[in-house]
């Protein structure tokens, strides 16, 4: 079968690998849709593990399955993620459940989602993979992990109806966290990023306003939000600057959520003065429990949460260079979505 091997973001290549033979606890699924995550072009954190097959938002037909599996037939339409948490330890019975040892260091993929075929073991199969609704399509479908993360975050800063956000960095990350946020109630939606075409993006998805990153983003949000800065702020970039602006921006008694970060190395310099008199909380948030991608699938079957209109770019495997390029450039694309065996229509 052909895989899209990663060596780096400027070097992925089309090669054979043997289709993985199917033990008697897992499942083989035929890929139709495999979006390129913003974590697959972070180069720093892939190159190390290089050369690997990526791809972790998968959706897919079932097309054998182990003889001690009961849960899925051949001809199921699903979605998968390889990361799922123990359900045992101390972290998950907390409700921690992507700080699990487990969930942090097993991967239920093989070889990954950048493939023909993807062979499912472990828990993966019990907590990670879903029947799709009938009217969810494969592209739809692939949605699933990324808004289940974005889930989880916007569970973690409590998002209440009038609460005024500002997301700092409109990728995918971003614009699914304005399209959540709008679905929930959320009063004025600000947002901020480098590029021109995603900060329209941001509009379309549902922020009332929008500033270039290099402005005086503080500033901004108090001139349109009757002198008060954001009741929540979310980081969803690992530049540094955004980072910063997300402290200068929190109103008293808000909150700031780390969904990105920087690079290992890079420090933040904090006066936490005015956090502890102020009554501001500081939260971070990884990763998608499978309670989250459950709510995440339903959030998109229901269309409370439309994903169709972030899709700029689709590759067969052939062109999943191009795709990598695309997505390391950053510019004028949102969502990217590998079709393994699938034309490229790219909108």
């Amino acid at each position: 079968m052909r895989v899209g091997m990663y060596y780096n973001n400027s070097k992925v290549e089309v090669e054979q690998l043997p289709v993985p033979a199917v033990g008697e606890n897992d499942i083989l699924i035929k890929v139709m849709a495999s979006g390129i995550c913003g974590s697959d072009v972070l180069e720093w954190y892939r190159i190390k593990k290089a050369p690997l097959v990526l791809g972790h938002e998968v959706s897919g037909q079932v097309i054998e399955v182990g003889k001690n599996v009961n849960k899925f037939k051949n001809g199921d339409r699903v979605f998968t993620t390889h990361h799922v948490p123990c359900d045992e330890c101390y972290w998950c019975l907390t409700g921690h459940q992507t700080a699990c040892i487990t969930f942090q260091s097993k991967n239920n993929f093989n070889p990954g989602g950048f493939s023909e075929y993807l062979r499912i073991t472990g828990k993966s199969i019990d907590t990670g993979t879903f029947i799709l609704p009938d009217t969810m399509s494969y592209e739809q479908g692939s949605f699933i992990e990324p808004l289940g993360t974005v889930v989880r975050g916007l569970r973690a800063i409590d998002i209440k109806p009038g609460d005024t956000l500002l997301i700092l960095g409109c990728g995918i990350a971003g614009l699914l966290m304005i399209k959540l946020a709008r679905a929930l109630g959320a009063g004025r939606i600000i947002a901020t990023d480098i590029y021109d075409s995603r900060l329209k993006a941001a509009k379309r998805c549902g922020a009332e306003a929008i500033i270039h990153a290099e402005g005086n983003v503080s500033e901004f949000v108090k001139d349109i939000n009757n002198g008060r800065l954001a009741d929540k702020v979310i980081v969803c970039t690992g530049s540094q600057p955004a980072a910063y602006q997300s402290l200068e921006s929190v109103d008293r008694g808000g909150t700031v959520l780390l969904f990105a970060v920087p690079n290992p190395g890079q420090t933040i310099s904090i006066d936490f003065n005015p956090f502890w008199r102020n009554d501001i909380s500081l939260k971070t948030c990884y990763g998608a429990a499978p309670i989250d991608n459950m709510q995440a699938m339903e959030l998109i079957r229901a269309k409370n949460v439309i994903v169709d209109d972030l899709i700029t770019h689709r590759f067969g495997l052939e062109d999943i260079s191009d795709g990598f390029r695309v997505a390391s450039e950053a510019k004028d694309c949102l969502k990217i979505i590998i079709k393994p065996h699938g034309n490229a229509t790219n909108c």
